[in-house]
């Protein structure tokens, strides 16, 4: 396998996921990976439904690391397991957000665009009474908002997340189309020091291509961007490090060499 870093994975300390930390672990040293990186979720001020009870979310850091550290320690000769988060943005949580980034020493930090404008795009309602063409363009607007106002992450996470849900998803969508937008996100990331993510679990969605889209890959490569991370956004064993094989193929497609990981926040690059 060519790539053998997962960093983009959730265990039972996200509110989304049912499958319990050791079992994931088990499941990557099964499929040869180096080096797994859990992403749990944090999203403050997550909209209250049905489905999203209040608060669930809100990760527990504490309990969290407790149960990483002895995982870690338990299978340090069989894979490298690293602490991260996958931290919701939106604008007005920018204290709540630093403050969390910044308490405890994450390896780690995926910065990611679940809510729009207090609208979560998951649900139906998001696309109603408009164009999903006015739906993904509010999306990517406040996409680039957040990240003009909060950069303590590493990588943004699945950049057009938003085309996962959409009525028609990415069977009218195309790079070109936004590029008016999507051209100053990709260069507020690169003037920030920020890298982007290859998130594989859009397939899953019933997407044509990853997300992003290697058209906006290739963008980011000509612009100059370098730090690419691979996630394969598994909630359950049967999804880790999925379709890594073909992820790899569409980086170098997209002019990459390299592959990167994280510990400490630092970047470390690794050739396919």
């Amino acid at each position: 396998m060519p790539i053998t870093a997962d960093f983009h994975m959730h265990s039972s300390f996200s509110g989304d996921s049912d499958t319990p930390m050791e079992k994931m672990i088990l499941k990557g040293i099964e499929l040869g990976l180096t080096h797994m990186c859990f992403t749990e979720h944090n999203d403050f001020d997550f909209p209250v439904t049905e489905e999203t009870p209040e608060g669930i979310f809100d990760l527990n850091p504490d309990a969290y690391l407790f149960d990483l550290l002895k995982y870690r320690q338990k299978y340090e000769d069989r894979i490298n397991i690293l602490f991260g988060m996958e931290l919701g943005l939106q604008p007005h949580l920018f204290r709540q957000n630093s403050i969390l980034a910044k308490g405890y020493d994450f390896d780690f930090i995926i910065g990611s665009s679940h809510i729009c404008n207090k609208k979560d795009p998951y649900y139906p309602p998001f696309y109603e009474g408009r164009s999903e063409e006015e739906a993904y363009l509010e999306y990517f607007e406040s996409v680039l908002e957040n990240i003009k106002k909060f950069s303590n992450f590493d990588v943004y996470g699945h950049l057009d997340y938003v085309v996962r849900y959409g009525p028609n998803k990415d069977q009218n969508y195309t790079f070109e189309h936004y590029q008016d937008i999507l051209d100053p996100i990709l260069k507020q990331l690169i003037e920030n020091g920020k890298g982007i993510e290859l998130n594989t679990g859009g397939l899953k969605n019933g997407l044509k291509e990853f997300n992003p889209c290697s058209a906006i890959l290739k963008r980011y490569r000509e612009f100059g961007g370098e730090i690419i991370t691979l996630g394969s956004d598994a909630h359950v064993t049967d999804n880790i490090a999925a379709q890594f094989e073909k992820a790899a193929d569409v980086l170098k497609d997209c002019g990459f060499k390299y592959y990167t990981i994280f510990e400490k926040r630092v970047p470390e690059f690794k050739r396919f």
